[in-house]
């Protein structure tokens, strides 16, 4: 063999070798969420922010996405499968199953907040203090919640607390379903993803969503009344393990941080409020009934709940977060704080 071929050999085999030094460096991360692929959750957030990390990576991190229909995208697996580590990171709802993160569920008592954006900056500035123990085993990389949602039905136009009476209506947690309760509907708990079928087969008669679900779910199709009472969120929860963030090297770490956090969480708002917009605008094409709660009403319906509150904030009491009255009230005090900045 003369020098010449030598010296290509051993450019091929130095290449080989560098493809393969690369190959091993770089890492996948499995994402699962509950949503269907053309949510905003997934447009919006979720691709756009791997997007993110895989450029600031310069191509280190690379990332397969699971939404819901797919075989890691069950609504009430999603805490399990990334503390197990089948997957790296989720997004998931708190109150799906119950009783799982019940100091952040308080923010789902009624009339803490219509407004998504305070809501999620409430409870990332809450996290640390008052929330951590619920997130053990988990990097958290952002918390947030959904503006203030509606009440939907597809027979019956409903404006007062007696139009709730016998109403069978689909619930997201316990603290709703507690609302629900008290204001005469029956509660059923039931995976979004299930709402329209139970709806088609009259199974229930409507159920409680912000807009934009209504839209991704195609449920305008079967709803065709839209109380805005605004009376309750519910937040999320988008979470890695945290012993796979500690055993990436520190400039992935960085990336996944910068991409997360405090920066993440101030996009809520906005981005809240274009995905109901869609939903919104979907129903009022349709010829939906849209109604509002007066004044008047809301008071009656704030005084009829005020019971269903404290028997909730001593329920979590009871069954061990000894300091649920303060974290409620330091809740609606950032959230009073917030939502007045907002306005001003």
């Amino acid at each position: 063999m003369n020098n010449k071929t030598l010296t290509f050999a051993s450019l091929a085999i130095g290449a080989t070798l560098l493809m393969s030094e690369a190959a091993s460096a770089q890492t996948t991360l499995k994402v699962s969420h509950y949503l269907p692929p053309v949510h905003g959750i997934h447009t919006d957030f979720i691709v756009p922010w791997t997007k993110q990390v895989t450029k600031c990576t310069n191509g280190e991190v690379q990332f397969d996405i699971y939404p819901g229909g797919t075989q890691l995208g069950n609504v009430a697996k999603q805490q399990e499968q990334v503390l197990a580590g089948v997957v790296d990171i989720a997004l998931g709802l708190q109150g799906i199953p119950r009783g799982r993160f019940p100091r952040t569920s308080l923010i789902e008592l009624p009339f803490m907040t219509r407004d998504a954006g305070a809501a999620s900056e409430t409870l990332w500035e809450m996290y640390p203090e008052y929330l951590a123990p619920e997130y053990r085993g988990l990097k958290v990389l952002a918390l947030f919640a959904h503006n203030g949602g509606l009440i939907h039905t597809a027979d019956k136009k409903v404006e007062t607390m007696e139009d709730m009476q016998g109403l069978r209506l689909r619930t997201p947690s316990p603290a709703v379903s507690q609302m629900l309760t008290a204001l005469g509907a029956t509660p059923q708990g039931l995976p979004p993803g299930e709402v329209y079928e139970n709806i088609q087969k009259h199974v229930i008669d409507g159920t409680v969503f912000p807009w934009d679900p209504v839209k991704s779910f195609g449920l305008n199709e079967v709803l065709h009344y839209h109380l805005d009472a605004g009376a309750y969120t519910v937040p999320f929860f988008f979470v890695m393990n945290q012993r796979k963030y500690d055993s990436l090297p520190e400039n992935v770490q960085a990336c996944i941080d910068e991409a997360s956090g405090a920066s993440l969480e101030a996009k809520f708002g906005d981005w809240w409020d274009k995905w109901d917009a869609a939903g919104r605008e979907e129903a009022v094409a349709s010829g939906d009934v849209i109604t509002h709660l007066t004044e008047a009403e809301r008071e009656r319906w704030r005084e009829a709940l005020q019971p269903t509150i404290d028997h909730y904030i001593q329920e979590t009491a009871d069954h061990g977060v000894d300091n649920a009255r303060e974290i409620y009230e330091r809740m609606r005090e950032l959230l009073a704080e917030k939502q007045q900045d907002d306005a001003s």
